[in-house]
């Protein structure tokens, strides 16, 4: 589904949601958002000129990449390394198997490159570990894989040399000779060539290449269906360029040069979301869940830090890409159910049916059961107010086709079966709260659990059963909650260089100055370059405000933990101790105060920056509160459910209906055109003062 939230300079806002159109985005994008302006214009057109942001962001380029239906692409890189594209790495290799798969192997399959190896070529040259360049440049060897490559049709090139990040003079003249051999050809200007250094100056090289190729790969796709939904806009009147979402939680104009950036681009709104409203409410530790169609997402927001991951792996990819740490499992309310024939397990996902077909229930040629189907079946949902009554829901049909595929294949009641199965999805879903709590080691007491999504609040109750938290809470835009922190980011741009920096134990003076020089210099390169390159972005005529980010760890560490500077240069050694000591802070409060090694010294192998101007953002107002008895006009009804073996009535309530103060307790069902939340025996519902669902 496409989902839309409009705000506007008050910070009202409402929610939208249409079918995803693969073919053409723009489709999609434009009905939601008529569904989301109707609160204020019949069909929305005239508040198109008066938009000061659009933005959008959507899953093309992680399924270019699933599919594989990117460009043709060829790599030049060392001579030696040619086949590093198709070895990968291990952790790569394995990634998206399940446990019992990555015993027994038997399933394996070496996720397949985005370059051909007869693409691949590789040339002398060689850049050593401290950017001195101990082997010149064979621009013949250039010359001559420029031709091939050029008679093979490929459609773009990637330039990757051994530590370019270091020394870039072998990239950039290979690109030269690439540019006239292109010129020459009878292809023109239209092959692009992208280099290693230009996309990520850092190190770990087999991620950077990874990143570069999928620039080179997989950003065509995006960029094409970004102007459709741009051109769609502002043929109804809006004024600006279209603005799309990076992995690290920053706005960028669709024209920005690093669009790689931008892969995982829709979970992390939830994530920013959920820390614009831990400023609002003073909330500072907040694990963020995601249940949505096709997959379950978990993040974690730590005395008010948002921890990068600097090198995830997304779609079986291990990237140079900082991205906003989430983990996520393949069970979402549009998962399919299968019953192995053979030994008649019940397999949920992770293939899941999308808003077409769709469930089976949806009537649009959907064969398989899925999650949806079951919760009609034990009415969970309403058939008559799914995305408020614009797709209706057959009961029967789910129920028919939820006998003859599931339980009348293991032999069990079609009610308790349709149970047992969103059970086990719940189970699924609350393991995997339970593992990224114990892996970060989270006192989950300490912590406020929000469930959004358009099956979170559905699910809420279900998935946080047994799990201590201090506090679990929902939203009336639950289902459009990621594309609400999509509007609360900042336009902002992300830079970051390798360097090898060390402060051994004990370091004196002379030596903190000497790092100090070699940080500030990088960072004052980096906001030179940024400035230039957020010239493009809307808002440039406010103030840029930089973040001065340095990567650090103690000597003899593995992984980094990303600081803010407290100084915007470091110039003293005082400086240095301060930046030091705003790291280990940090660091105590990720991994408790005892694990911090002062003896073992420090290293910075990374330097960053963000470049950000801030934009209007979604004001959400505090009321006041007033009495625990809803409003008669909220009250809906009756619904029988099905909730631990046994029917049960469970009384109706419209969500838009409840205001601050009110309190309903189970069994309840309250819906929300876009949403549905269920509140079993036992458990209540309690709206606060921010008009949030605290359930209880």
């Amino acid at each position: 589904m496409t989902d839309t939230f409009v705000v506007d300079e008050n910070g009202d806002f409402t929610v939208g949601k249409a079918a995803t159109t693969p073919h053409d985005e723009s489709v999609g994008f434009l009905e939601s958002a008529a569904d989301a302006m109707s609160y204020w214009d019949g069909d929305g057109r005239s508040l198109y000129p008066e938009l000061e942001v659009a933005l959008y962001s959507g899953t093309t380029m992680v399924n270019t990449l699933i599919t594989r239906r990117g460009r043709k692409v060829g790599l030049i890189t060392t001579k030696g390394f040619e086949d590093d594209v198709l070895m990968g790495r291990g952790m790569q290799s394995w990634t998206g198997y399940s446990y019992s798969d990555r015993i027994h192997a038997v399933t394996h399959v070496h996720p397949s490159a985005l370059v051909d190896r007869r693409h691949v070529h590789g040339v002398t040259e060689r850049v050593d570990v401290f950017g001195e360049a101990v082997i010149p440049l064979y621009e013949h060897e250039v010359e001559a894989a420029a031709e091939e490559l050029l008679a093979d049709g490929v459609e773009a090139i990637v330039v990757h040399f051994l530590y370019s990040y270091l020394n870039p003079e072998h990239e950039q003249r290979a690109r030269a000779i690439l540019a006239a051999a292109i010129a020459r050809s009878r292809r023109g200007g239209d092959v692009p060539v992208y280099l290693g250094s230009d996309l990520r100056p850092v190190i770990r090289e087999n991620s950077r290449l990874n990143a570069a190729l999928i620039e080179a790969y997989a950003v065509a796709p995006v960029r094409t269906q970004l102007e459709k939904v741009e051109r769609a806009v502002q043929s109804r009147g809006y004024r600006y360029p279209l603005q799309t979402v990076l992995a690290y939680g920053g706005l960028c104009n669709i024209r920005y040069p690093r669009l790689h950036e931008t892969l995982i681009s829709g979970p992390v709104g939830g994530v920013m979301g959920a820390k614009h409203l831990s400023a609002l409410t003073g909330i500072d530790n907040i694990i963020v869940t995601d249940l949505g169609g096709t997959s379950f997402d978990i993040g974690t927001i730590t005395a008010g830090y948002v921890p990068v991951e600097p090198e995830p792996v997304l779609a079986r990819f291990k990237l140079n890409l900082p991205t906003i740490a989430m983990e996520n499992i393949g069970a979402g309310a549009g998962s399919y159910v299968k019953v192995d024939p053979v030994t008649k397990k019940v397999q949920i996902g992770p293939e899941s049916a999308g808003s077409t077909p769709g469930p089976v229930s949806f009537g649009k040629g959907g064969t398989t059961v899925t999650i949806t189907d079951c919760d009609l079946v034990l009415g969970y949902l309403n058939p008559d107010y799914f995305l408020g009554g614009k797709q209706k829901l057959d009961k029967e049909l789910a129920l028919r086709a939820l006998k003859e595929q599931v339980t009348e294949q293991i032999g069990v009641d079609v009610y308790a079966g349709a149970e047992a199965i969103v059970r086990m999805m719940e189970r699924e879903a609350r393991d995997a709260i339970r593992a990224v709590a114990s892996a970060r080691g989270l006192d989950t007491t300490q912590y406020t659990l929000f469930g959004y999504g358009g099956a979170g609040p559905l699910h809420l109750a279900g998935y946080t059963e047994g799990l201590d938290f201090g506090g679990v809470l929902t939203f009336h835009f639950a289902a459009a909650f990621s594309a609400f922190g999509c509007t609360t980011a900042d336009y902002q741009h992300r830079y970051a260089r390798s360097v090898h920096l060390g402060l051994p134990p004990g370091c004196d003076a002379p030596a903190k100055l000497a790092v100090a020089e070699a940080v500030s210099r990088v960072w004052s390169e980096m906001e030179e370059a940024a400035r230039a390159e957020m010239a493009n972005e809307i808002a440039v005529a406010r103030e840029i405000r930089f973040t001065q980010l340095a990567m650090v760890r103690y000597g003899g560490q593995l992984s980094d933990l990303e600081a803010v500077s407290p100084a915007p240069r470091l110039r003293t050694a005082a400086d240095v101790d301060r930046l030091i000591a705003a790291w280990e802070d940090l660091y105590s409060k990720i991994n408790s105060r005892v694990a911090r090694y002062e003896g073992a010294g420090y290293q910075i192998f990374e330097l960053g920056l963000l470049a950000s101007v801030e934009k209007v953002k979604p004001r959400i107002v505090r009321q006041p509160l007033g009495p625990a008895e809803p409003a008669r006009a909220a009250h809906k009804g009756t619904r029988n459910m099905y909730w631990k073996g046994r029917w049960q009535p469970a009384s109706l309530w419209e969500m838009e209906m409840l205001r601050p103060g009110n309190r309903i307790a189970g069994p309840a069902i309250v819906e929300h055109p876009a949403t549905t939340l269920v509140v079993p025996d036992g458990k209540c519902v309690e709206v606060d003062e921010w008009n949030f669902f605290w359930l209880r």
